[in-house]
């Protein structure tokens, strides 16, 4: 039966998140993905071939807060603190009280996914937000709740979709546990159909865009899936890492929510939860996505797991404190909160060394801290060589990046140098084009020319990108090519690269 929420512990719990989470935000640099999203920001679409649209919509706010990076991340820090106060509210409707509700939270406020995921601006943190949203509604429904609520489940799951498409899987997951459990008569009644719709009316934009351009991001996935870009995880390891992702020392709690949901008889109204996550752990590894793709469901877990462990006070609290030591030893992992150097040091004596979702990341930094180094500095050569250039030979000189994070810096660094647009075939970039360039001058940005070395008249290598702290694959050559021998516009279209 749910409880009262105790506010005074969820919101102080929130407000720690908020100061940590704001303080180390500005600690680094931008990440690759946001630079990207920056630009696609300023080319509101309704779809884009990788991702839903709400993120660029993110980012064009995040960009009213000026040059301030903590400023740009707002958006994700405020969504990461209201990660916390779903918990709370969900451990409370669980019939869980303040002891609860505290344990949970902090487990959430503690787990390196997390705090990783809400340390940079991306679709990512907002999608746990409506994942929760809708897992609360149906809790509200289970605890004798109106069937009317599943309007607002729509509603949420419909955002959630043009927020990120693995909204469906969660749909799908919820339908596996309520047709395994009692709340199977929902789907006798019209609510939920209706909510359904509503989730396909708000989503209709997008899926139209989808249609019209002959659903690009099927095609992308496909590509992804065949050129063996992701690193594939079998069943055992999958649920490894979701352990480890979660911090070990956590693993106790979000268990015993797991099998609290089975068979502890006051959860049994809530077992569609433990049925759902194990629907979405399954689709998740025979679909081989990554293992972060499972993180937001599991604060449902954690709620879950300290309802059952306060009812006994030792367990409480020796669950609180394995929650505090893993959470201070994992935290300078997960967040920019050192420098670089300390962290490699700190990296090092503890003897680990960060997961990788994809076969190119071989940086001794976590990804998603190494591609946050190198940007301005490579902008930077590349505009002093730019502006090397006669004036006449500078007018027809594009720039041609061989990713999105590069375009993206170009695009974002490149405005106080007054450099052209980036050219790239690289995901979204290539639908923006050539932007009129010719081929006839390019200064290119990539590891190597990728044996295209016969297409130009002239090849000479201008500098190089050597930043220690940047993706190894970032640190490599830039060109100056000219002649290009076919024009650029015409082999743009073999030049996609969309994986």
């Amino acid at each position: 039966m749910k409880q009262r929420v105790a506010w005074s512990v969820i919101l102080g719990i929130a407000a720690a998140k908020l100061v940590l989470q704001f303080w180390t935000s500005g600690h680094y640099g931008y990440f690759r993905d946001e630079l990207y999203f920056i630009a696609c920001g300023r080319h509101l679409d309704w779809g884009y071939v990788d991702h839903s649209p709400l993120v660029a919509v993110y980012a064009r706010i995040g960009e009213l807060f000026g040059p301030s990076l903590r400023g740009f991340r707002l958006l994700a820090t405020l969504a990461g603190t209201a990660r916390i106060v779903l918990t709370g509210v969900i451990a409370a409707r669980l019939g869980g009280g303040r002891a609860a509700q505290g344990l949970a939270c902090l487990a959430v406020l503690l787990a390196p996914i997390y705090l990783g995921i809400d340390s940079v601006l991306s679709m990512n943190v907002f999608e746990h937000l409506f994942w929760l949203g809708c897992l609360l509604v149906v809790i509200e429904i289970a605890n004798g709740g109106s069937e009317k609520l599943w309007l607002l489940f729509g509603v949420l799951a419909g955002f959630g979709l043009q927020n990120k498409h693995s909204m469906l899987f969660l749909g799908a997951a919820v339908v596996a546990g309520l047709v395994l459990t009692p709340l199977r008569r929902s789907l006798a009644r019209p609510w939920i159909w209706a909510g359904g719709a509503l989730a396909l009316l708000i989503f209709l934009p997008n899926l139209l865009w989808q249609y019209a351009h002959g659903f690009p991001t099927i095609e992308l996935l496909r590509n992804v899936k065949e050129s063996g870009k992701n690193i594939v995880l079998d069943p055992v390891d999958f649920v490894v890492q979701q352990v480890m992702m979660l911090n070990p020392f956590s693993a106790p709690l979000w268990i015993a929510g797991l099998a609290g949901l089975f068979f502890v008889r006051e959860l049994k109204p809530y077992r569609f939860l433990a049925w759902t996550y194990l629907a979405v752990l399954t689709i998740f590894i025979a679909l081989e996505g990554k293992d972060y793709y499972v993180a937001p469901i599991y604060p449902v877990l954690f709620a879950a797991g300290a309802v059952v462990l306060a009812r006994r006070r030792l367990f409480a609290g020796i669950a609180a404190a394995l929650v505090i030591a893993g959470g201070i030893i994992a935290a300078p992992l997960a967040l920019p909160m050192l420098t670089p150097e300390s962290y490699l040091a700190y990296q090092r004596k503890l003897g680990v060394a960060p997961a990788r979702t994809e076969v190119s990341h071989t940086s001794e930094m976590p990804q998603i801290f190494s591609d946050q180094f190198g940007w301005p500095e490579m902008v930077a050569k590349v505009a002093r060589y730019y502006h090397s250039l006669p004036p006449d030979v500078r007018a027809k000189t594009g720039i041609f990046a061989g990713n999105y994070g590069e375009a993206g810096a170009i695009d974002f660094y490149g405005r106080q140098y007054n450099l052209p647009p980036a050219i790239c075939p690289h995901q979204h970039y290539w639908d923006w084009g050539t932007h009129g360039f010719t081929g006839e001058s390019l200064i290119v940005i990539s590891e190597d020319l990728g044996g295209r070395e016969p297409m130009f008249e002239t090849v000479k290598v201008f500098d190089r990108r050597n930043h220690p702290y940047a993706m190894p694959e970032e640190n490599g050559p830039l060109f100056h090519v000219t002649g290009m021998k076919v024009p650029l516009q015409q082999v743009w279209p073999e030049l996609k690269r969309w994986r």
